[in-house]
């Protein structure tokens, strides 16, 4: 049979648009669809955009430290209108590096939504079919708002990024990353910053005594953290958002955001009426090597909402085309991913919890907190952790989890260690990089807990 294309990509996500400039390169005839801005995600609202949010936030304490060192200089204000304008030039300026690296590599693009009709065909938004040998869907995810009174008053992560102006003040509801990322940004940023999460701690699912500590931190930086509180409605109150939360609780708001889960896009998109099977969630089902049950049909990244990260997606990505295009059977690997949160202070971790590995097997927990030098000088009282979590039996380190300022730069080397299968005794005979406040990951030699 003759196909139009010998792959067609659906989403020009960071996931997407690797599998077809990836494939392209072998000499396949790639074509690719995306309803909205190349990048996904991660470049158009959500790492990148993120991350330089992160960095401006970052500012506002820099010029209290600075005087304390020494340096005669004044607190300005933040202009959110001029960072927003040149973040987005900058995104602008990436969407183009995305557009320009599929052209470069032959890629044929399509700018419309597109969706299945086939287990072989894609129907364009214009009506136009298109067939292909293999199809790759690559559509993401999406935030979600919760179902309640008034829920239209909200916003999500998505349009963060696009506010006219910064609020005075804003309640964030949720407690993974997301919401206790943008609590920080937006306290950072001058915005009085409420949060409520309707759990007992933020970070579900991250170690418990690292979670502990970045809520402790966050309070005590400012940012209003109220546990085991939800939104039960809203409405306008004026020119404010009333908010009425559980328990009785009522407050008025310039804005809600609302960081309480994400779903994978797979609406409208007709893949059951060709036999791929769909998850609780919407998530596309795929085997190891992301093959869905219609052999054909393939998909990566958070569509199949397995591990939900950019790096993740990619390397799913390669895992695809090196299986189908190569000829070589090759699994993503999802196994001891380090991952970076940005909250302040910031998170890296890889591997198990404490409290995971402690159900799997008998271990030790090797853990220090203190007040690193930099803010000691300074004055600040902010504390930073850094842990490891150790098998008893085969001395492996199991989990490595720090709380710190550029943790994600740390945890990114932290892991090749631990994915090689570092043992506790590898980290001892590693020197020391004095003064630092990573030395303490190879300095701690007594265990504080063996369980």
């Amino acid at each position: 049979m003759s196909f139009d294309y010998d792959l067609f990509v659906v989403g020009g996500g960071s996931g997407g648009v690797r599998a077809a400039r990836v494939a392209a390169q072998t000499g396949a005839r790639v074509a690719l669809a995306e309803e909205d801005r190349y990048g996904g995600t991660c470049v158009i609202r959500g790492c990148v955009p993120k991350k330089l949010m992160v960095f401006a936030s970052e500012y506002s304490g820099m010029v209290a430290d600075a005087q304390s060192y020494g340096w005669d200089i004044e607190s300005g204000s933040f202009k959110w209108g001029a960072f927003k304008n040149k973040l987005h030039a900058e995104l602008d300026r990436l969407e183009g590096v995305y557009r320009g690296i599929l052209k470069s590599n032959g890629v044929q693009t399509y700018d419309q939504r597109a969706k299945l009709v086939g287990a072989h065909l894609v129907q364009l938004a214009d009506g136009t079919e298109k067939s292909a040998k293999h199809i790759l869907l690559a559509t993401g995810g999406r935030p979600v708002m919760p179902e309640l009174p008034g829920i239209e008053l909200g916003i999500t992560s998505d349009e963060i990024f696009h506010l006219e102006k910064l609020p005075d003040d804003i309640l964030i509801v949720g407690g993974g990353y997301i919401a206790s990322e943008f609590a920080g940004i937006l306290h950072g940023l001058g915005v009085k910053t409420t949060q409520y999460y309707r759990g007992s701690q933020i970070l579900r699912g991250f170690d418990n005594e690292t979670r502990n500590l970045v809520c402790e931190e966050m309070c005590s930086s400012g940012i209003d953290v109220h546990l085991g509180t939800n939104v039960t409605e809203m409405r306008k109150e004026g020119r404010k958002i009333l908010v009425n939360s559980t328990g009785g609780g009522e407050c008025c708001f310039d804005q809600v955001l609302f960081a309480t889960g994400r779903r994978p896009n797979t609406d409208g998109m007709a893949l059951e009426t060709v036999g791929v099977a769909l998850g609780r969630k919407g998530e596309v089902l795929v085997d190891e090597y992301s093959q869905t049950g219609v052999p054909s049909i393939y998909a990566v990244g958070d569509v199949t909402d397995r591990v939900n990260l950019t790096p993740v997606a990619i390397r799913e990505g390669m895992a695809f085309v090196e299986t189908i295009f190569r000829g070589n059977p090759t699994r993503a690997d999802h196994e001891l991913i380090p991952t970076a949160i940005f909250t302040q202070p910031e998170i890296g971790t890889i591997g198990l919890s404490e409290e995971d590995a402690a159900k799997q097997e008998k271990i030790e927990v090797y853990a220090t907190s203190f007040t690193p030098m930099h803010q000691s000088f300074s004055g600040r009282s902010g504390r930073v952790l850094m842990k490891l979590v150790v098998s008893q039996k085969t001395r492996k380190v199991l989990g490595c989890h720090i709380v710190a300022p550029g943790a994600g730069e740390m945890i990114q080397l932290v892991g090749v260690a631990v994915k090689m299968g570092a043992t506790k005794e590898d980290f001892d005979r590693t020197v020391a990089v004095h003064p630092t406040m990573s030395e303490e990951i190879v300095t701690m030699k007594t265990p504080v807990r063996i369980t």
